[in-house]
C-alpha cells in the first residue's frame, strides 16, 4: 500500500513562480492551480497512491514563530495572486475527494512529519513536495519526491540519494547539520561563521549537536571559539528546524483512502477553468474519470 503525502503550500509556491500566468474566463488567476493539477496527475500516474493526504500551512503564526520572531522574518511576502489560488487548489482536491487537513499552530511540514511518522508502519509513504526540509524525514519505509526545478522535473529520495546529496550524511544527520549552517531562506541562524563544509565535518565527527558541544576540547581553538559564541544560536536552530512529529490529529489511514478521479464535479471544474490539456489526460468512461 503507497501513501502520498503532498505538502501543498510548497507545489503551489513552485508551481505560481514556474508558470506564465493564466486567467480564468472571468479573469480570476489560475496559473498556480494549473501547475499544482499538472504535478499532482503526474505524481498519481507515476505512484498509484492507494492513500492520500494534502498538507496546507495555517495562516497564522506558528509555534516556531511564537519562539524566534526572526523566523522566515526575511521572507518577501508572496503576492496576492498566488494567495488567492490556494482556496481553489482546496476545490480541487475536495472535488477529487482527496483528504484535505491544515492545523492551526504548525506548518505542513509538521502535519507531513507527524503522518510519516504515524502511517509508515502500514504504508509506503511518499512526500511530494518542493521543499528539501523534507528529507529529514527519509527512512526505510518513507521517500520524497523532491521537484528539483519547475514542476516538470523531480527526483526521488531514499536513504542512498540523501546520503550522496549531503556527502555522507543520513537523513536523521541533516536537522544537527542545519543547526550549525542555519538557512538563511528561514532566516534560521545556526552558528556564524559556520558553513556547509564545516557543519559537515561536525556532525560526521560526532553524530550529533549534543556529542559535539560535550566534545570542544577536540576540535581546532577557531572553531571552538565559534561553537561557544553561538551555541544559544544553535540549540535555537535546531527547535527551529526539526519537523514535529506530534501534531494532533485524529484521522486515520483509512480516512485517506483515494478511489480516483470519479468525480464529476472534478471535471466540471476543469472546463469552468478552461484547462484543456488537463482534461485531456483525464478519460471518461461512463461515470468514472481515470488518468491516462
Amino acid at each position: 500500500m503507497k501513501l502520498a503525502i503532498i505538502d501543498a503550500n510548497a507545489v503551489i509556491h513552485r508551481a505560481f513562480h514556474a508558470l506564465p500566468p493564466l486567467e480564468s474566463k472571468n479573469g480570476e488567476q489560475t496559473g498556480a492551480v494549473y501547475g499544482f493539477l499538472l504535478f499532482f496527475f503526474k505524481a498519481v500516474k507515476e505512484f498509484n497512491p492507494d492513500f492520500i493526504l494534502a498538507a496546507f500551512d495555517y495562516p497564522a503564526p506558528t509555534f516556531r514563530h511564537k519562539e524566534y520572531k526572526g523566523y522566515k522574518a526575511t521572507r518577501q511576502k508572496a503576492p496576492d495572486e498566488l494567495y488567492s489560488q490556494i482556496p481553489k487548489v482546496k476545490d480541487f482536491l475536495n472535488a477529487f475527494s482527496v483528504f484535505v487537513f491544515e492545523k492551526e499552530g504548525y506548518e505542513a511540514d509538521d502535519i507531513i512529519g507527524t503522518a510519516a511518522e504515524k502511517f509508515s508502519k502500514d504504508a509506503e509513504v511518499i512526500i511530494l513536495t518542493g521543499d528539501m526540509d523534507a528529507l529529514q524525514l527519509v527512512k526505510d519505509n518513507v521517500k520524497v519526491y523532491l521537484l528539483k526545478r519547475g514542476i516538470k522535473d523531480a527526483l526521488i529520495y531514499g536513504r542512498k540519494e540523501v546520503s550522496e546529496r549531503y556527502s555522507g550524511l543520513n537523513p536523521e544527520n541533516l536537522i544537527d547539520f542545519k543547526s550549525l549552517r542555519g538557512d538563511p531562506s528561514d532566516n534560521i541562524p545556526g552558528v556564524r561563521g559556520i558553513g556547509e563544509k564545516a557543519a559537515s565535518k561536525i556532525i560526521k565527527d560526532f553524530g550529533s549537536l549534543e556529542a559535539a558541544y560535550k566534545n570542544l576540547d577536540k576540535v581546532s581553538p577557531s572553531l571552538r571559539k565559534k561553537l561557544e559564541s553561538g551555541k544559544e544560536d544553535a540549540f535555537m536552530s535546531k527547535m527551529l528546524v526539526e519537523i514535529e512529529k506530534s501534531v494532533p490529529f485524529d484521522f486515520g489511514l483509512k480516512d485517506l483512502a483515494w478511489k480516483g478521479y470519479n468525480s464529476k464535479k472534478g471535471l466540471e471544474m476543469l472546463e469552468e477553468y478552461n484547462f484543456k490539456s488537463l482534461i485531456k489526460r483525464l478519460g471518461k468512461r461512463e461515470t468514472n474519470l481515470k488518468l491516462l
